[in-house]
């Protein structure tokens, strides 16, 4: 006999199918117009100081920058995470969902803005952006958006759609609510294996230059994996950035989707 799925359960095999339906969709099956980091630095070359994005510790067009991005968090793993990070004094951008995270987890919101992160929307709760009416997707987008202007003192600029799902709607109301669409060009698929070493092995093999690494705060087996990415990583001469440092001097334009 089955035994029925527990709670956490099916939470985590939604998101972990979700994670799956993100990788179909960015290898061929969904077509997206996006802007790459290397693109937008050079489109920056004859903007004034005052359209400038902000430089984190390095010019990316110089240094062999990557960024590592946390989907679907807070959560009871992402202290030990910010912990490592200060660590080895390494950024990252944290793609937040609303719903029992946020909600759930504010002083870790906090912290993450104290500590040079950058907090960043996962919606509210998860919905799939292309598949709910435009009030919907515009309400999973604004909810985010007001608690994370509550905790931290400013709105998130930067949102990831729900298995990379996106389209013209969403990008009229994100464009409207000043969100760029980040995507990534990493992905570990750590929602699959609560093996930190495997986790770390496929993330080392697809990592290059100007990468955006997706991995979940929310699974056991990632935030163990993490000191040996960036440590590895550090190694072949890579340095961490935000999404936004990655960009500079260029900046990501509402409404557009980056990767």
């Amino acid at each position: 006999m089955r035994k029925p799925m527990t709670r956490l359960h099916r939470r985590t095999t939604f998101l972990g199918l979700s994670a799956l339906a993100a990788t179909v969709a960015l290898t061929g099956c969904t077509k997206l117009e996006t802007v790459s980091p290397s693109t937008v630095r050079k489109d920056a070359a004859n903007a004034s100081t005052a359209e400038q994005g902000k430089f984190g510790t390095v010019d990316c067009r110089k240094a062999k920058c990557i960024a590592l991005t946390f989907d679907a968090g807070p959560s009871e793993n992402t202290p030990r995470l910010l912990k490592i990070l200060k660590q080895k004094a390494v950024p990252a951008t944290f793609f937040t969902l609303g719903k029992n995270h946020i909600v759930k987890y504010p002083e870790l919101v906090k912290q993450m803005d104290a500590e040079g992160h950058e907090v960043a929307s996962h919606t509210w709760s998860h919905k799939i952006l292309t598949k709910i009416e435009p009030a919907e997707a515009r309400a999973e987008l604004e909810r985010p958006n007001k608690a994370i202007e509550k905790l931290i003192g400013k709105k998130p600029t930067l949102m990831r759609p729900p298995q990379g799902r996106t389209n013209d709607t969403v990008n009229k109301i994100s464009r409207e609510l000043g969100l760029s669409e980040i995507l990534w060009t990493v992905t570990a698929k750590d929602y699959t294996t609560n093996d930190p070493a495997l986790i770390q092995k496929r993330v080392l093999e697809q990592s290059s230059r100007d990468g955006i690494i997706l991995l979940h705060d929310i699974y056991k087996g990632t935030v163990p994996a993490v000191p040996g990415i960036i440590d590895e990583l550090k190694k072949r001469g890579y340095v961490f950035v935000t999404v936004p440092q990655l960009l500079a001097p260029g900046k990501a334009e509402a409404g557009k989707v980056y990767r």
